[in-house]
């Protein structure tokens, strides 16, 4: 009888079983965060001023 009461109610470690998904685990790293924080603008700071450069015109 206390088989089936047990498993009725899940205690709080069956509740945390599952294996966490990998984008949650990569989203939890605060130094990745930090990292692609700076390092997406950078590069597309970058990008954005390679494009202005090469639409000059050339003088003559």
């Amino acid at each position: 009888m206390a088989n089936a009461t047990q498993s009725s109610n899940p205690g709080p470690d069956d509740l945390f079983d599952e294996p966490v998904p990998a984008l949650q685990q990569l989203l939890d790293n605060p130094f990745l965060l930090l990292f692609l924080g700076i390092a997406i603008p950078t590069v597309l700071y970058i990008v954005w001023g390679v494009m202005e450069i090469v639409s000059v015109p050339i003088a003559k």
